[in-house]
C-alpha cells in the first residue's frame, strides 16, 4: 500500500513537472519564434493552455494527498483532539464524494453514446485532436485525487487524535517544496 501511494505521489509530481516544464518552454519558443520571425507557431497558445491545465489538475490531485488545499480552520481550531479527528475524517469522505462525482460525470460527459464529446467527433481548433482525448484530463486527475484521498483518510484513521492537528501553512509549503527540490 505504501509502494502504491509513493508510486503514484511520483506520478503526480512527475506529470505536474512536466506539464508546467512543456508549456512553459512551448510558449517561450512561441515568444521567441514571433520576436525573431514575426510568426507565431499556429498550435502553440491551444497546447500551452492545455498544458498548464493539465499541470493545475494534476497538482491539484496531488495536493489532497497533502490536506494542502485552501481550508478555513477557524472552527477546527476551536475543537477538542478528538471532535477535531472526526471532522477531518468527515472532510476526507466528502472529498472522496466530490472526486467520485466528478470522476463518474467526466466520464459520462465524454463517452456517453448519444451526448458526449467522442459521440460529437469534436475536434480542436488548432492542434486538431479530438476533444475527447483532450477532456480525458478530467476523469484521469479525478481518479488520482481519490487514490490520493483514500491514503490520506487511511493515515488520518491511524493517527492519534492528539497529533492530527495540521501542520501550519508555512509547514506545508516547506514541506512540498522539499519534496520537488527531491523530485528535480
Amino acid at each position: 500500500m505504501k509502494f502504491l501511494d509513493k508510486t503514484l505521489q511520483g506520478i503526480l509530481i512527475f506529470l505536474t513537472s512536466f506539464t508546467i516544464f512543456a508549456g512553459v518552454l512551448l510558449a517561450f519558443v512561441n515568444v521567441a519564434v514571433r520576436f525573431l520571425l514575426n510568426k507565431s507557431i499556429e498550435w502553440a497558445f491551444e497546447l500551452t493552455s492545455y498544458l498548464f491545465i493539465y499541470s493545475a489538475l494534476f497538482a491539484a490531485a496531488y495536493l489532497f494527498r497533502k490536506g494542502a488545499h485552501i481550508k478555513v480552520t477557524l472552527l477546527l481550531d476551536k475543537l477538542p483532539n478528538t471532535l477535531a479527528k472526526i471532522v477531518i475524517i468527515i472532510v476526507d469522505f466528502i472529498n472522496l464524494l466530490y472526486l467520485w462525482i466528478i470522476a463518474y460525470f467526466s466520464y459520462v460527459f465524454i463517452f456517453d453514446p448519444d451526448l458526449g464529446v467522442k459521440a460529437s467527433a469534436e475536434v480542436s481548433v488548432d492542434l486538431g485532436i479530438k476533444m475527447w482525448i483532450v477532456y480525458l484530463i478530467l476523469p484521469v486527475s479525478a481518479v488520482f485525487g481519490i487514490f490520493m484521498v483514500i491514503f490520506k483518510l487511511k493515515d488520518d484513521l491511524l493517527t492519534p487524535a492528539e497529533k492530527i492537528r495540521k501542520q501550519e501553512e508555512k509547514e506545508i509549503i516547506e514541506e512540498l517544496d522539499e519534496e520537488f527540490e527531491v523530485a528535480k
